[in-house]
This record gives structure tokens, C-alpha cells and sequence, in this order.
């Protein structure tokens, strides 16, 4: 799970994915927000399971496991 974190500004909302830098996006309203932070997250973690099969190609042999962390406060 991610926590989203939304901003008002003048042109609607602005919002990224506060654990992974670089996840944000924009929209008119939250709504619209929410689901294009979805979409860019959805797209973010479809590129790095690429990239990470692409090394896995050049030679390396990886294992991959899901993990689960607790949050902090």
C-alpha cells in the first residue's frame, strides 16, 4: 500500500506517491488526480518490472519474493 498525497493550487490538484520519488501527476479535481496517480503508479512499476527482466537477460540470475514492510510513524 502507498500513501497518495494531493495538493491544491490554482490550475486543480497536483499529488504524488509519497514512498516513491518521482510518482506525481496533475488534474482539475481530486477525482481526475486520483486516477491519473493510479495510472502513473501503475505505469511506473509495469517499467521497472521491464527494466529488472531486461538485466535478468544480460547474464544475472535474479530471484524475486514479495516483502512486506511495516510502516513507520
Amino acid at each position: 500500500m502507498y500513501t497518495a498525497v494531493y495538493k491544491k493550487v490554482r490550475s486543480g490538484y497536483v499529488a504524488w506517491v509519497e514512498e516513491i520519488p518521482g510518482v506525481n501527476t496533475q488534474g482539475e479535481t481530486k477525482l481526475e488526480t486520483k486516477e491519473n496517480l493510479r495510472d502513473a503508479l501503475q505505469e511506473f512499476i509495469a517499467a521497472r518490472r521491464i527494466l529488472i527482466r531486461r538485466e535478468a537477460g544480460r547474464g544475472g540470475r535474479l530471484t524475486r519474493e514479495r516483502i512486506s514492510v511495516p510502516v513507520l510513524a
